[in-house]
């Protein structure tokens, strides 16, 4: 049999598409970092935040829920893409959705030069930025 044959054409099929968007243009010495996050059952997640840039997710395990500035909050099952620009939006929300169990989620995020890629919101800012209701 020769070399050709014997390959697998899985790779044909291999694809899912989870999400397909048009971000917002990155200028050159934006740097890349992807990190897993873990929270345990019924836990908030990360106090209000802002990113420098865009980030690009995926739920792998469990529930998460997900809030932007302008949005109402929703909820991201396991097996879910997700997305946000960045810059100064904020980000109120990305706890564990479930009392009963854990979340996991990986986040892969743009960050503009110079600057932190996560930054508090400080309490007296959140004043100013009122929330969308379900």
């Amino acid at each position: 049999m020769s070399d050709t044959t014997q390959r697998s054409t899985a790779w044909q099929t291999a694809l899912t598409m989870l999400q397909e968007i048009d971000p917002p243009f990155v200028p050159e010495g934006f740097h890349a970092m992807t990190v897993v996050i873990e929270y345990p059952a019924g836990d908030p997640g990360a106090p209000p935040h802002r990113h420098s840039g865009p980030a690009f997710g995926y739920v792998v395990e469990g529930e998460m829920l997900f809030e932007l500035e302008g949005e109402a909050p929703r909820v991201i099952k396991a097996g879910e893409a997700f997305w946000e620009p960045g810059g100064d939006l904020i980000h109120f929300q990305d706890g564990n959705n479930r009392a009963d169990v854990p979340v996991k989620f990986t986040v892969t995020m743009l960050c503009a030069p110079g600057q932190e890629m996560f930054t508090l919101v400080p309490e007296e800012e959140l004043a100013e930025h009122p929330r969308v209701q379900r």
